[in-house]
């Protein structure tokens, strides 16, 4: 539904018709590529967010700003080192048939390589970063409200606990 020009109308219209036409398998056409993306993606956002609330919280205290500002740009980093493999996934979900006619392509694209290839043969480097904005202004706002909704749940929780803790 998100390529240009979709004839489908709706969610549910758009997966009858993958299915009657296409089967099971072309819901998990890409399954593969988004584990090679979000498994990079999680570990640089991860050890990103780790790294800066070390340097802007160093005691780990409850501070909203640190959790949203740490939150944020590690999820903006994140977002800008797997564009390359979003660029590629999207491909390979959405088998957009201009890409495929420019490529000399026909019937289906499948797998990582072909999709890099595919990819670098119609835009060279730079296409493998087209988007790359929309996913960090995307990411950012995203990944810093998941931290600091994280760390205050976190935090009220544990308070909650040390103060209804009986003494010894």
């Amino acid at each position: 539904m998100q390529m240009y020009n979709s004839p489908h109308r709706s969610a549910l219209s758009c997966i009858r018709t993958v299915w009657r036409t296409e089967g099971l398998g072309a819901f998990y056409r890409s399954y593969t590529t988004q584990l090679t993306m979000n498994i990079p993606f999680q570990s640089i956002h991860f050890i990103t967010y780790e790294f800066l609330q070390e340097q802007v919280n160093p005691h780990r205290g409850y501070n909203p700003w640190s959790h949203i500002i740490s939150g944020g740009l590690a999820g903006a980093l994140a977002a800008a080192a797997t564009t390359p493999l979003d660029v590629c996934k999207t491909l390979l979900n959405t088998q957009e048939n201009m890409a495929l006619s420019l490529a000399n392509i026909s019937g289906r694209l499948s797998g990582m390589a072909n999709a890099f290839r595919m990819v670098y043969q119609l835009n060279g480097l730079p296409g493998y970063f087209k988007g790359i904005q929309a996913r960090i202004v995307y990411q950012m706002p995203s990944t810093a409200i998941s931290w600091s909704v994280y760390e205050f749940f976190k935090y009220f929780l544990t308070k909650h606990k040390l103060e209804n803790r009986t003494p010894y």
